[in-house]
């Protein structure tokens, strides 16, 4: 597969700190990646990188070209929908379809049209007539429409209720998303786009502390749930976290089969949210 992002030893500090500490891992084309981290982990920050909003240190290459360096040309195949959809308040939504459309050629009205009319957003409304929920539609509207090779996306359900959220993952993944195209998605919902992903990047202070396709987390990591006796045994074989539950312990293994662990208690492989709680207090720990 293609590389579309490349980085190697990414580094960003703000001052004394450190947002990105020597940061590398790749996205390939054609995949959905979640880049999930706790509050100022550095999520935002290696986003930013990626789109050459800011200055960096070490290597980071977006579709072969430094995003810094060469934004302008980048920007012509990437699109962005932050955790804020910012938009004027006296826009009107036909508006918003005239500009779009007079300043990206790759912009293709006629579809962003039938998106809005699936909605309840009239082309004469304002923005500030508009719910949160609306805006966010309206913006996705105007991205969906563009033939971009890369989606960025950071908090982009942020405050929107269930109704919204899941219609706003339908439709990204229904109307936008092919395999020669690629999305990397930051959010606090890890739950409800685990189903979605391909890939996932946990990131914890500035660094890295998994990489790795969704596929491949079923073969490494295991997720043991035994009696109080039969975790005592089980923790000869080194898990990395564990939490009480029930009266029961819930124990994490990487690189441990199924087969040397079911004689200790029942064994499934760990949903990607559960993943991170142990990564992240794992690694605290």
């Amino acid at each position: 597969m293609t590389q579309i992002i490349k980085a190697q030893g990414l580094t960003k500090s703000y001052g004394s700190l450190r947002a990105l500490d020597s940061v590398s891992f790749d996205v390939e084309v054609g995949r959905i990646v979640g880049l999930i981290g706790p509050n100022g982990a550095g999520k935002t920050t290696a986003l930013k990188a990626i789109l050459g909003l800011i200055p960096f240190e070490g290597e980071l290459v977006v579709m072969g070209k430094n995003p810094y360096m060469e934004r302008d040309s980048i920007m012509r195949d990437v699109c962005f929908i932050a955790d804020v959809a910012v938009m004027p308040r006296w826009l009107r939504v036909h508006q918003a379809l005239d500009f779009v459309a007079a300043v990206q050629p790759r912009f293709e009205r006629a579809r962003a049209e039938g998106f809005l009319a699936k909605t309840d957003i009239k082309n004469s409304s304002r923005v500030r007539e508009l719910s949160k929920g609306m805006v966010t539609q309206l913006h996705l509207a105007l991205i969906l429409a563009i033939d971009a090779r890369l989606l960025v996306l950071d908090e982009p359900t942020l405050g929107l209720d269930l109704l919204f959220r899941r219609q706003f993952y339908d439709t990204l993944l229904n109307d936008y998303f092919d395999k020669e195209r690629t999305i990397v998605i930051t959010t606090h919902q890890v739950e409800e786009i685990e189903n979605l992903l391909t890939d996932v990047i946990f990131i914890q202070r500035g660094r890295i502390a998994l990489a790795n396709s969704v596929e491949d987390l079923g073969t490494r990591y295991v997720q043991l749930t035994a009696t109080a006796e039969q975790a005592r045994l089980a923790r000869q074989l080194q898990p990395f976290y564990e939490r009480a539950v029930f009266g029961r312990v819930v124990l994490f293994f990487d690189g441990r089969s199924p087969q040397e662990l079911q004689q200790f208690g029942e064994i499934r492989t760990p949903s990607i949210a559960d993943l991170f709680v142990a990564k992240m207090q794992g690694e605290a720990a």
